[in-house]
């Protein structure tokens, strides 16, 4: 089967992108999961549930807990008992100075690259990529149906 070169690009695209974090992660010491926690806390805050962080970055529960568990034994974060079996992530002072240091300065990089970016691009790129995922989700469950 012949792929679009659109569609090739796009994987390619994405695929580098995803590495770049990869590598930031690997050199700063963290697993994927264990840097999409960090950041995913840095973003929502302190007190944020582990569901959060799943819907923010995309992990499932299992490799959520884990990692954080992980975490945890290493000082970084704990947990404190929110509502019901619901437990809210907390950094510890030194996983706050890792953040800081490490998580932020990634964050910061981010906003730089959308800041040198019109406003035009910026929301051209937001909302083709919503589209995209839209399209994608509609066809992937029929796809999903089809081959099952």
């Amino acid at each position: 089967m012949i792929q679009r070169a659109e569609a090739r690009e796009l994987n390619r695209l994405y695929k580098e992108l995803e590495e770049l974090y990869h590598e930031i992660g690997l050199k700063i010491g963290l697993s994927d999961s264990a840097f999409s926690i960090l950041y995913a806390v840095a973003v929502l805050g302190d007190g944020c549930r582990q569901s959060e962080i799943c819907q923010e970055v995309w992990v499932s529960k299992q490799t959520i807990n884990s990692s954080v568990r992980n975490l945890e034994k290493k000082g970084i974060l704990y947990l404190k008992q929110g509502e019901g079996r619901e437990k809210k992530l907390f950094l510890t002072e030194k996983g706050q100075k890792f953040a800081e240091e490490k998580i932020y300065p990634v964050i910061e990089l981010e906003n730089d690259i959308f800041s040198e970016m019109e406003e035009t691009e910026r929301v051209d790129y937001i909302r083709l990529s919503k589209k995209y995922l839209e399209y994608f989700r509609r066809r992937e469950k029929k796809l999903v149906e089809e081959i099952l």
